[in-house]
């Protein structure tokens, strides 16, 4: 059974403009969204929604989280940015904040998420330049298949994505991509010497929430050490709690050299992005290599600050990794003849759609929609679910009901 979605007079409206003044670079549900609180967001004619993307991870600790909102606005009113020509009174006490909670020398603030990995990219050159040896011109960093690091120009050079590449050339050199969890083949391209880095996602998110073979990353770091090649962990979609641990590099005791974090680093208020590395890595970087006007600006700092302390103080991570457990096992239980994996860690998850309709996963995220949840496909047979953290086990239950009655055509 199809479900029609019919669309108001008011979403119809705010459609309509978007598509007459916008890029149409994106191809959203036709859902027009007002305001937020916690697991829930609200349409232009007031019909609330679960939210399960998170604004892609970005939203973890839940919509407009009071804590969050009460300090930025305190910020807010005080002093928003002095780029970095100036020094500011919270900046410092944002970095001495990020070494305590990560344990890394230091840590190099950003905006978005690909400027974080676009700046790990580039201290990985440099280290391998002055502080490995590579000959001048020459390093290479080893990427894999299916990723999803953002969308400049020099990461669409090592995308395998074909929708992000499409006259988009000519491409960055200086990149070897590898199939993703399979130890061998990076074990071989490791044999070169001029690999300075290993970038990689430990779950592909945009993928499918593909999860790698337990001790992947274990085996990976000790062949990044054996080679004198850096080891760096896109967390931008997977840290912050969102798998049940603060870095799902954590489930397998795993610590890159470079860290990249962004999106729920601010809870979903402002684009602030993190790359932190020790002393080694971080200092190859001197006074003028490397900036950015709004990164380390006193709004994102003191947000930042308090978005990763209400992760610790609710404990979201153990949240995640209990209801994320019981969403898969109830997930799995649904006995749905169109669901053919089921796959993810803590409250990170997707499933796959096996259905003889063309778009049926898109379809089923429509019927989601009319039924009060809110999803979206991904590479055309997967749908990701991803709720902000603080959802409780009666919420997912209710979500568990809603997704088994829509996943219908």
């Amino acid at each position: 059974m199809r479900l029609t979605t019919s669309l108001s007079s008011q979403t119809e409206y705010y459609l309509e403009k978007e598509a007459q003044y916008g890029a149409h670079n994106y191809h959203p549900l036709p859902v027009v969204l007002t305001r937020g609180r916690g697991v829930h967001v609200w349409d232009v004619d007031e019909k609330r929604y679960f939210d399960f993307l998170s604004g892609y991870s970005a939203i973890n600790q839940g919509h407009c989280h009071p804590r969050i909102i009460e300090v930025f606005i305190e910020q807010a009113q005080k002093l928003t940015l002095t780029s970095r020509a100036f020094h500011n009174n919270v900046l410092g006490e944002y970095e001495e904040y990020m070494h305590s909670f990560f344990g890394y020398d230091k840590v190099l603030p950003m905006n978005t998420g690909v400027e974080a990995v676009e700046t790990g990219l580039k201290l990985a050159r440099r280290w391998g330049y002055e502080v490995k040896g590579v000959e001048p011109g020459k390093a290479k960093i080893i990427t894999c298949g299916n990723n999803f690091h953002g969308r400049t120009i020099s990461v669409v050079s090592f995308s395998t994505d074909a929708d992000s590449r499409r006259d988009f050339g000519p491409f960055t050199p200086g990149f070897d991509t590898i199939p993703y969890n399979d130890i061998a083949a990076l074990e071989a391209a490791l044999e070169d010497k001029n690999v300075v880095a290993f970038l990689v996602e430990p779950i592909q998110g945009e993928a499918g929430v593909i999860v790698p073979d337990a001790g992947y990353l274990t085996k990976v770091a000790a062949l990044c050490k054996r080679a004198q090649v850096l080891l760096i962990a896109d967390e931008i979609q997977t840290g912050l709690a969102r798998t049940g641990k603060m870095l799902a590099c954590d489930h397998e005791e795993v610590r890159p050299d470079i860290l990249l974090l962004g999106k729920a680093l601010s809870g979903g208020t402002m684009p602030v992005s993190a790359v932190l590395a020790d002393d080694e890595i971080m200092l190859t970087i001197k006074p003028g290599d490397h900036g950015s006007t709004y990164g380390g600006n006193p709004l994102a700092c003191k947000v930042a600050i308090t978005a990763l302390q209400v992760l610790k103080d609710e404990h979201m991570s153990e949240n995640a990794a209990v209801q994320g457990a019981y969403f898969r096992e109830q997930l799995l239980g649904l006995g749905n003849e169109f669901i053919s994996v089921v796959r993810g860690k803590g409250l990170l998850n997707a499933i796959e759609i096996k259905h003889p309709v063309k778009d049926a996963a898109w379809e089923m995220c429509l019927n989601m929609k009319n039924n009060g949840l809110l999803a979206k496909p991904t590479h055309g047979d997967k749908i990701r679910f991803a709720p902000p953290l603080l959802i409780s086990r009666e919420q997912v239950d209710e979500c568990l009901d809603i997704i088994s009655r829509s996943l219908v055509l």
